[in-house]
């Protein structure tokens, strides 16, 4: 395997975790399934973005940046503190999905 650039790096277990939180929601995702979905190490993925408290954060910023709604709803459900970044518009729409 080719060594990638950090930012690369960071950008696909990032991408991986998204990803993963889509699939099997946020605050299920281990640490040992972004780095598997990444072709990872744990500790790599540790050494990025630190604990999982500190993964679920950037997952939560990266989704309103990309306006995820499904992994926004999943913040607000979990009264995420880190989803208060989104707009209300943005919160109105993850939580349209959910009634649907």
């Amino acid at each position: 395997m080719t060594r990638q650039n950090p930012k690369d790096r960071q950008a696909s277990i990032l991408d991986a975790a998204l990803r993963m939180s889509r699939n099997y929601g946020y605050q299920n995702v281990t640490r040992a399934d972004i780095a598997s979905a990444a072709g990872c190490s744990e500790a790599l993925v540790s050494s990025y973005f630190g604990t999982m408290v500190q993964v679920r954060r950037a997952v939560v910023r990266a989704a309103i940046k990309q306006r995820d709604l499904a992994i926004i709803a999943q913040a607000i459900a979990a009264n995420d503190p880190h989803v208060k970044r989104a707009s209300v518009d943005l919160c109105n729409d993850a939580i349209r999905t959910l009634k649907r």
